[in-house]
């Protein structure tokens, strides 16, 4: 293969092939790539960077699922298990709304206790005094819910979507290939079921992310396969809004390891961009890879930075703990050359910083 005639053929609109994807991350020139992945992301966006403003609420840490990636989990018998209160939930909306914040992701574990009429009782009080978007629960917990609730996923997804959720996000994709979720969180639902709880969410007009953790025993062949598949479904629905890829934190996890290189990252998410010719918005991990690494991913392909995360205890279970104010974010995008803009759930912009 030569990878400046795929890259150069891609980048005036040809689709690329896993088999290429798989070439040029195992044996491309990491620059190379970085440069047909931001041309495409100048085109399509040539002088704006967003983020959003938006919290983290993690309502439980009691989860049945215990994926061996995951710190943050507990059994409902540890001590520290909880389950925030609605006073608690409602506190933490107030303080995201007085910080500008447009949106809360509810995301928590799969708790055997809380079926689907505790979620609409929670989306409808929420929606009842709060005007915020509920961008929450993942595949995974929405599959749950049904399954204790005894109910098909369209009826748990109807309920909640009329109860006030807005839209979910990707969580719970991890690697979207079997023998992978089989070794490192059995308990949680195939790739199969997780594709179908997406797909039919956008058939019952639901959009959704799509992410993808890399970095722990999958392979660079899972990671494309995991992207093939969300290219598939992207084309029959077209409900994804974004790709966020982020990397596996090894830290306090019952699966340990080493954290990626960002170098790695950054190829991989250049692909990604050149991959997923169906996708909008292809999304830098700060919160993962640091600062720097997410001012330099807007030059491989990132067209969005994401939160300012007013909250996040997942990644933070980890050890890993990056924070950022709303004006360190628009100062680390202007010093790119680009404008910053902040934007809501839908891509919206809401706000400029010129």
């Amino acid at each position: 293969m030569d990878q400046y005639q795929i890259l150069g053929e891609v980048v005036y609109g040809r689709r690329l092939t896993e088999e290429e994807a798989i070439y040029l991350i195992n044996e491309g020139d990491l620059l190379a790539i970085g440069s047909a992945a931001n041309n495409i992301r100048s085109r399509d966006y040539p002088d704006t960077v967003t983020f959003i403003i938006d919290r983290n609420i993690n309502y439980t840490n009691i989860c049945t699922s215990k994926c061996k990636f995951c710190a943050f989990y507990r059994d409902k018998a540890d001590p520290d298990a909880y389950l925030l209160s609605k006073e608690e939930i409602f506190m933490k909306i107030e303080e995201t709304l007085a910080l500008e914040g447009t949106q809360i992701m509810l995301q928590g574990g799969l708790n055997p206790d809380l079926t689907i009429d505790y979620f609409e009782d929670l989306f409808k009080s929420i929606k009842g005094r709060y005007p915020i978007v509920i961008h929450s629960l993942g595949a995974p917990e929405v599959a749950y819910i049904a399954e204790i609730s005894k109910i098909e996923v369209d009826e748990a997804l109807t309920r909640l979507h009329k109860a006030g959720l807005d839209s979910l996000p990707g969580a719970g994709a991890e690697i979207l290939v079997d023998h992978y979720r089989s070794a490192v969180s059995p308990n949680k639902v195939s790739a199969k079921r997780w594709l179908e709880v997406m797909e039919r969410a956008h058939r019952l007009g639901i959009e959704s992310t799509a992410t993808m953790m890399m970095g722990g025993p999958d392979t660079v062949e899972d990671r494309v396969e995991h992207m093939s598949k969300i290219r598939s479904l992207q084309d029959k629905t077209g409900g994804f809004r974004a790709f966020i890829a982020w990397t596996y934190q090894p830290g306090y996890t019952e699966l340990g390891g080493k954290t990626m290189s960002s170098r790695q990252y950054l190829k991989t998410l250049a692909v990604s961009r050149l991959f997923l010719d169906n996708f909008d918005h292809i999304q830098g991990s700060w919160v993962t890879q640091g600062k720097d690494i997410g001012q330099l991913s807007l030059s491989f392909g990132a067209d969005d930075l994401g939160s300012i995360m007013i909250e996040e205890n997942v990644v933070r279970a980890t050890g890993v703990a990056y924070a950022m104010s709303k004006e360190e974010i628009v100062g680390l995008i202007q010093s790119t050359g680009k404008h910053a803009a902040r934007r809501n759930t839908v891509y919206e912009v809401i706000e400029r910083f010129d």
